[in-house]
């Protein structure tokens, strides 16, 4: 239970302030990283009209989030976003499974992460929806119905960066959390590694895939 609140930090000065990073969610991070560039050069190093399992597992992965983002988004714009979409959710789906290994964290249950994710997400579709639409058309959508609807449109596009990233980092924190309490009370038994597996496998592969596809409706929304 004493690990709950405890991080390690790497403290940079910089300039009178400190900068403080998140050791654990750094490592983490880079293991992910490190398993989808193994991943990919796996998959794609021996390409063939017969493919081996690693090849199989890639193609299935990028044609369904493919397919996915070109129903959201259009034939046209399916190859400018699919790549962000399908590397988003592999992404997630690794952070979230990593937590069943033990001695490794997800680094999704860090807000750090899963805030940055949605502030991304938030960029590029707001991006997008000028691009499609012109500057004067785009902000001229803040102000329907009603004029004095403006300060209640932009709200509501910050709350759903608020909204995806406390909802990916809730569910996974909170699974982490019932794990560890249920460990320290049934001592590491039995229950604790069957709710490792189903919290990693189940529910961290739902919420990435909710996480990714409320990712493609916000880029949907802004360039249609």
């Amino acid at each position: 239970m004493e690990e709950l609140g405890r991080i390690y930090q790497l403290i940079v000065p910089f300039y009178g302030h400190e900068m403080r990073f998140n050791l654990d969610v750094m490592v983490m991070t880079w293991i992910v990283i490190a398993i989808l560039l193994s991943f990919g050069f796996m998959a794609t190093r021996r390409k063939s009209r017969l493919p081996g399992l690693m090849q199989v597992v890639g193609e299935l992965f990028v044609a369904q989030l493919y397919g996915l983002t070109e129903d959201a988004v259009g034939k046209d714009k399916v190859n400018a976003y699919a790549p962000l979409i399908s590397a988003l959710f592999m992404f997630l789906l690794i952070s979230n499974w990593l937590g069943i290994i033990p001695h490794l964290h997800e680094p999704s249950k860090d807000l750090n992460t899963t805030l940055s994710l949605g502030l991304m997400g938030f960029v590029i579709s707001h991006y997008a929806g000028i691009k499609q639409k012109g500057i004067k058309t785009y902000i001229k959508e803040y102000f329907q119905p009603i004029f004095f609807m403006m300060p209640l449109n932009v709200i509501g596009e910050l709350a759903k960066v608020v909204s995806i990233s406390f909802r990916l980092f809730g569910n996974i924190m909170g699974g982490s959390i019932i794990i560890m309490v249920v460990s320290y009370l049934t001592y590491s038994v039995l229950l604790p590694p069957l709710l490792n597996v189903f919290f990693g496998i189940f529910v961290g592969t739902i919420q990435a895939f909710v996480f990714t596809m409320l990712t493609v409706v916000y880029i949907s929304v802004q360039v249609k």
